[in-house]
C-alpha cells in the first residue's frame, strides 16, 4: 500500500486572488453594457428599430446589453462623452462632438450599399435655370433636419454662405426636401446620395455632390477597456446580410445598411474641415 500523503492546504493569499478572480469575471458577465442613440423616430419605433441588435449583442457578450436613448443628439452626445453609457450609435458630427468632449473611440461604422461612405448632393428641378452653385444666391433653399449642421456646411464649403441663400427652411426629411423641390416650393436642396439618385432624371437634377463622407458609426466612451471594445467591434463585424437572421437586424435598424466596417479617426477629417467655419462662428 501506497504511503498516503495529505495534500498541502492553499495558502489563503492564493484563495483570496482566485476568489476575486472569479467576482470579476462574474461582475463582467452581470453587470450590463448601456448602448445610447438619440430618439430619430419615437422612443417607442426607435426602441423596436434597436432591440434586435441589441439582443444579438447581449448574446454576443454573453452580458446585458441595455438600450438608453436619449431625447436629443446633444444629450446623446454628453453621455457617451461622460461615460453614462459605454457605447452610442451616432451621426459623424455627433462622435467628432463626443471625442472633443470626452476622448471618445470609434468601434465600426455603417455600410450601406456595401459603401463605408456617401455624399450630400445639392439637387434642382430638371427644367431649372440654376446651372451652378453661385446661382443659389437669393434664391429658396430646402435642408432636412435643422439638427444637421453637416447638410449647411456642404452648402457652404460648396461656395454659398447660408446668408446669401434667399429664404430657406428645414423640411425633416429627405423626402419632404425632393417634394418640396420637384412641386417648386423651393428652388434647390441638400439630400442624400441614395436620395438624389432614386430622383435624378425623374424631375430632379444634381448640381454639386460633396465629397465621400463617413456614416453613422458605433462610438464607445473613454471608460470601456480594450477587452469589450473589441468584443463589441467583433460582433458588429459578423453580421452577415446573406444569413437570415442578421439581415432582419440589420433591416430593423435600417433598410439600406449591410452591416459594419472597421473605421478610424482619420477618416472624419474631411468633415473637421467642412464643419470648421461653423466652429468659429461659435
Amino acid at each position: 500500500m501506497k504511503p498516503y500523503h495529505r495534500s498541502s492546504p492553499v495558502a489563503p493569499a492564493t484563495l483570496l486572488a482566485i476568489m476575486l478572480m472569479f467576482s470579476i469575471e462574474f461582475a463582467h458577465a452581470v453587470t450590463p453594457v448601456r448602448f445610447g442613440s438619440v430618439a430619430m423616430d419615437t422612443p417607442a419605433a426607435m426602441h423596436k428599430r434597436l432591440t434586435p441588435l441589441t439582443t444579438y449583442l447581449t448574446e454576443s457578450l454573453g452580458r446585458p446589453v441595455v438600450l438608453t436613448l436619449s431625447p436629443d443628439m446633444p444629450t446623446a452626445i454628453a453621455s457617451v462623452a461622460a461615460g453614462e453609457v459605454e457605447f452610442a450609435y451616432l451621426t459623424p458630427v455627433a462622435y467628432l462632438t463626443s471625442r472633443t468632449k470626452g476622448n471618445t473611440r470609434l468601434v465600426v461604422k455603417t455600410l450601406t450599399d456595401k459603401k463605408g461612405s456617401f455624399q450630400l448632393m445639392v439637387v434642382v428641378r430638371d427644367s431649372s435655370d440654376i446651372a451652378s452653385v453661385a446661382d443659389l444666391a437669393g434664391r429658396s433653399f430646402a435642408f432636412g433636419d435643422k439638427a444637421a449642421l453637416l447638410q449647411r456646411a456642404v452648402v457652404v464649403g460648396a461656395g454659398m454662405p447660408i446668408e446669401k441663400l434667399g429664404r430657406y427652411d428645414f423640411l425633416g426629411h429627405y423626402d419632404n426636401v425632393i417634394r418640396g423641390v420637384m412641386h417648386g416650393d423651393f428652388d434647390s436642396g441638400i439630400v442624400k446620395d441614395t436620395t438624389a439618385f432614386k430622383w435624378q432624371s425623374k424631375g430632379i437634377r444634381i448640381l454639386h455632390a460633396s465629397p465621400d463622407l463617413p456614416p453613422y458609426n458605433i462610438t464607445a466612451s473613454a471608460n470601456v477597456d480594450a477587452r469589450l471594445l473589441e468584443q463589441m467591434r467583433q460582433a458588429l463585424l459578423k453580421l452577415d446580410p446573406s444569413r437570415p437572421m442578421h439581415r432582419a437586424i440589420l433591416d430593423s435598424l435600417d433598410k439600406s445598411y449591410d452591416g459594419f466596417a472597421p473605421t478610424d479617426d482619420s477618416e472624419y477629417d474631411v468633415i473637421r474641415e467642412l464643419i470648421k467655419p461653423f466652429n468659429k462662428a461659435n
